[in-house]
């Protein structure tokens, strides 16, 4: 019988998710959602308080968010969460535009118009806030639009790529929140790329999507301290 060049290596035995996975997952929701602040020093007494664990596990959990760039080390003072400068909304934003306009792109191939109805009812949630003055329901409404954008797409890469770019996204979508007067044209701009789906129009899908970027670097890159 013919043999392998390379001895087999038994698989790992199946473990439960550990405490530091777990407490990084709590902490980067809690920069997400913006209950720790771009810019706020984490002290390990009050966070191992606050999770019931021990420094071991946290600071384990803690690396982990370094190692993705959500927490930043300074020596000799602490670790902090990272802020979103210019460079880096730039950069998130990116990233973000290779995979929605891909994913776009996949959807047209597939099924637009079922596509475009699915997002407009998300849309409908999102004007419904709007119409309430939710500013934080007008906000889990957008994330949950550009998730769906992807997902409908049917790919599992681009859906994991996309996955590692939602606490950015959701942090810059706090701060977005303060600079509108009004929440009924970031609706509308939902609108017309769901509309761009049913219409069967592509090119034009792609292009109101690179707008809605362009218009969000621009609004966080105005944004300056008090």
């Amino acid at each position: 019988m013919p043999t392998s060049r390379h001895a087999r290596r038994p698989l790992e035995p199946v473990v439960q998710e550990s405490t530091a996975r777990m407490i990084a997952d709590q902490v980067r929701e809690a920069i997400a959602r913006g209950d720790l602040p771009p810019g706020a020093q984490l002290g390990e007494a009050e966070l191992s308080h606050q999770l019931g664990v021990s420094r071991g596990p946290l600071r384990e959990g803690l690396q982990r968010l370094a190692q993705e760039g959500l927490l930043l080390s300074i020596r000799n003072r602490g670790l902090f969460v990272m802020e979103m400068t210019p460079e880096r909304v730039d950069d998130m934003y990116l990233a973000r535009q290779a995979v929605e306009r891909a994913a776009a792109e996949q959807i047209h191939r597939k099924a637009p118009v079922d596509a475009g109805e699915h997002l407009l009812t998300v849309t409908d949630t999102m004007a419904t806030t709007s119409r309430a003055a939710d500013a934080a329901g007008v906000g889990e409404a957008d994330i949950a639009f550009h998730e769906l954008l992807v997902q409908l797409a049917g790919s599992p890469r681009l859906s994991r790529m996309h996955r590692t770019l939602m606490t950015e996204t959701r942090m810059c979508i706090n701060a977005l929140e303060s600079t509108y007067d009004d929440f009924e044209c970031r609706v509308q701009e939902h609108r017309d790329i769901a509309q761009s789906f049913i219409d069967g129009e592509p090119g034009r899908t792609d292009e109101l999507l690179r707008l809605h970027m362009k218009d969000a670097i621009d609004r966080l890159t105005a944004i300056r301290p008090a």
